[in-house]
């Protein structure tokens, strides 16, 4: 079997959350057999076919883009011969190019299914434009995946297409942040207050962190963002100096400080922010979670008086109310920390994440044969 994944960008230029899963999903696939490539969009530099791990990565040029929207003009014809070689598609929601793809350049000739990322929010103006496109693309799909039941529950596009979805949670490698590197540990140690509340993701305009840096400056907390900017990130103005910003780091300095941190909170507050994989990776390192109600997965990944705290997007108050009751009841933060990992090993685990991919690829693999007529 063969699986054709399609997202606006990957590897080797990008690898966020979106970039992540599909990461996940194919190298959980190869385990099962499952061969994958993944189609996406580059700068000259990184074009071409290249291996990642146990798959691939076809890269065409990105000529530009538009509303955050990377845009090929002579990449039709790549789509059109790897769809060929493709046992069945797997597009990765949201971006128009690959509807265009998918009607007009062979995507209808073999099964497909959509993992439906996120509702398209800051492009509320150029929705009214696509809505027809996208409409018609996700009605040709052989399937649709949501991935949490809070999003399928909230979402007005998906539940125009109820009875062709179902729900996937997203999942990660819990290794990493079970047993994190003891040398980066002791750096960060020595550069960090004893106790802190970390904030890891991209820096921008729909994680909240202005409302967050208020809340940092109305309790006087210490607060560290991990991350890097964009060209849409909000302005911060004067930092606080109990908040420290430390850019991107890489994967095993962001497990040791997760480790160090007291709390984790991610005040995303809009519906951009559709799960935040950042979550999880704070779930498995048993860190109680500070996040808000925003009807995305967010709030299916940090359960309020469960596993953290669930607060009013956008407040500055709520937020800060809830950092200052987490700092102060460390019988809390520990009830809260254990069953966030618990609950992550039982829903968010990335081989229980592929594992349903390959499953629901063997079923629509099935479905398409059965409707095959017989020859002749």
């Amino acid at each position: 079997m063969h699986i054709l994944h399609v997202f606006k960008t990957y590897l080797p230029e990008g690898f966020a959350g979106v970039e992540r899963v599909i990461h996940a999903i194919a190298e959980g696939a190869a385990e099962e057999g499952i061969r994958s490539t993944v189609f996406t969009l580059g700068t000259s530099a990184s074009r071409g076919r290249l291996p990642v791990g146990r798959h691939g990565v076809v890269v065409a040029r990105r000529d530009l883009d538009l509303a955050s929207t990377p845009i090929a003009f002579g990449a039709a014809g790549q789509f059109r011969r790897l769809a060929r070689e493709a046992d069945l598609i797997h597009y990765h929601f949201p971006w128009p190019m690959m509807d265009l793809w998918h009607l007009f350049a062979g995507g209808t000739t073999k099964p497909s299914l959509v993992t439906y990322h996120s509702d398209i929010v800051k492009q509320a103006a150029l929705l009214r434009l696509y809505r027809p496109l996208m409409m018609r693309f996700l009605g040709s799909v052989d399937w649709i995946v949501a991935t949490s039941p809070n999003y399928l529950a909230t979402s007005p596009v998906l539940g125009a297409f109820r009875d062709k979805v179902s729900v996937i949670p997203l999942g990660i490698d819990p290794a990493p942040f079970a047993a994190p590197d003891p040398a980066r540990v002791l750096f960060w140690r020595e550069k960090l207050p004893a106790r802190f509340f970390l904030f890891v993701g991209e820096l921008r305009y729909y994680k909240g962190l202005p409302f967050l840096l208020e809340a940092a400056r109305q309790t006087g907390l210490p607060v560290v963002l991990v991350g890097k900017g964009s060209a849409d990130q909000p302005s911060f103005g004067a930092i606080p100096p109990h908040v420290h910003v430390l850019g991107p780091v890489d994967d095993s300095d962001k497990a040791a400080l997760l480790h160090l941190a007291e709390s984790f909170v991610f005040p995303s507050h809009l519906r951009s922010e559709a799960f935040g994989v950042a979550l999880l990776e704070a779930a498995f390192s048993g860190k109680p979670m500070i996040s808000c109600e925003i009807g995305t997965g967010t709030s299916y990944a940090n359960v309020d008086g469960e596993t953290g705290l669930v607060v009013a997007p956008a407040d500055p108050g709520a937020l800060a109310s809830a950092m200052t009751t987490l700092w102060h009841d460390p019988a809390l933060r520990q009830g809260f920390g254990a069953a966030a990992r618990l609950r992550a090993q039982a829903l968010f685990r990335g081989d229980q994440m592929s594992a349903a991919y390959c499953d629901l690829y063997r079923e629509l693999l099935r479905k398409d044969v059965a409707l095959k007529p017989a020859p002749q």
